[in-house]
């Protein structure tokens, strides 16, 4: 089989990774900015999400209004997202179109941040972080973030806080997009029906004057605490309750492994599923692997009535024990990976998705992987490998319990 991949850098560091699709009829564009909340100061928390909504306000050429009418135009999907690790732009059009989906990109990858529509977008992050104020979750994980990850640059919401998105300048945000979207911390990555060698050329004609900064980025992994941390919040109705433990990170052997092991303790029709959510105890509980670039925790999670929260950790601890001493059975192992399988071969078939896919793992691991490789990672994952993961990552020990809403339990 022909190797789909064409990788190219230019002279100015800007790297292109192209995937050719040509069973398609669409293409998808993206560029990754490698900077992401973890590389942002403290006095500066949430730049990178305030600098991502920037990006679609303006530039030499066009407008903010020529912008969101240049991309409907096109006919196609395009957003973007800021995380810890990275934030990312994209568009996905017809393949006919491709070329005019990344001149809009690229042109949006030089915006000139309008001081008047700085200071009119601030004003929308803050209600964005306001809004989430008002939804039980996201003021839990954010708190499980805070203390957690305490003492680095993973312990802030993406968002940042209200103090410190109303405390940013826009010089502030200027000097930040001059370093973080510098070429040689940027990649085009393109996906679908296309022609490697015309990509290469709209990236030297859209991005081959732009200077590099030699940005260079200096992330370390975080120390991850335990402990128990309360947040009581009184107009909240229901409490929730997490237990947090260290895990693997992206790219790490075993992180289809930590997946899957979340999936059977915590996911659709796990044991959580039955032995808690159809036991009464808890509307809502799951187990998530979050993994980062460099690290990664494992998240039991569930929401109950304030009263019950007791019955509901009680309920966690005894199934994260049961897991951690008994190897799963081959019955839970495969309808996971089943339906892991599934979802990787319906991505398979979308240049966004695999767009995303090829996004993440130039970011993380340096190099595409096929479809064929992801697949044969998922067919590693064993009831041995889960077991070997839960001897070195063990979950019925404390971890870190957290417990947010309006009752301040426990008493610490």
């Amino acid at each position: 089989m022909n190797d789909p991949y064409t990788l190219h850098k230019l002279d100015n560091g800007l790297q292109v990774v192209i995937e050719e699709m040509p069973d398609v009829r669409s293409a998808a564009a993206g560029f990754l900015a490698r900077t992401g909340a973890r590389d942002e100061v403290r006095d500066l928390a949430g730049v990178s999400h305030f600098l991502e909504h920037m990006m679609f306000k303006g530039t030499e050429k066009r407008t903010w209004r020529e912008i969101t009418v240049d991309f409907d135009r096109l006919g196609g999907s395009y957003n973007a997202f800021t995380s810890e690790d990275r934030t990312f732009y994209y568009g996905w059009v017809r393949h006919a179109d491709v070329c005019h989906q990344i001149e809009l990109l690229a042109d949006m990858m030089r915006s000139i941040i309008p001081e008047e529509e700085f200071n009119t977008e601030k004003g929308v992050i803050l209600e964005e972080i306001a809004q989430y104020k008002d939804h039980l979750t996201s003021v839990a994980y954010e708190f499980i973030q805070e203390k957690v990850f305490a003492g680095h640059s993973l312990s802030w919401p993406i968002l940042g806080h209200k103090e410190t998105v109303s405390g940013l300048s826009r010089d502030q945000m200027w000097a930040y997009f001059r370093e973080r979207y510098a070429p040689d911390n940027l990649m085009l990555i393109v996906a679908g029906k296309v022609d490697p060698g015309e990509i290469i050329g709209f990236a030297e004609e859209y991005c081959g004057g732009w200077e590099p900064s030699g940005t260079k980025t200096d992330r370390k992994p975080p120390e991850i605490h335990g402990g128990t941390d309360v947040l009581q919040v009184e107009k909240f109705n229901q409490q929730i309750v997490a237990l947090t433990f260290p895990s693997v990170g992206a790219t790490h052997d075993w992180h289809e492994t930590a997946s899957a092991a979340a999936t059977i303790l915590g996911g659709d029709n796990s044991r959580f599923f039955w032995n808690i959510m159809q036991a009464g105890i808890s509307p809502h509980t799951s187990a998530y692997a979050v993994p980062y670039e460099d690290c990664g925790v494992l998240m039991l999670f569930g929401a109950c009535e304030p009263d019950n929260a007791e019955k509901l950790l009680e309920a966690m601890r005894k199934e994260a024990d049961i897991i951690c001493r008994e190897k799963v059975r081959q019955a839970e192992v495969d309808r996971v990976k089943n339906k892991r399988r599934t979802s990787l071969a319906v991505e398979a078939e979308a240049p966004y998705e695999r767009l995303r896919q090829l996004m993440e793992d130039m970011d993380y691991r340096g190099a595409p992987r096929t479809v064929e490789q992801m697949l044969a990672d998922v067919d590693a994952v064993t009831a041995d490998t889960i077991a070997d993961y839960f001897e070195r990552y063990p979950i019925n020990v404390d971890g870190h319990l957290a417990s947010v809403g309006p009752r301040a339990w426990p008493q610490v």
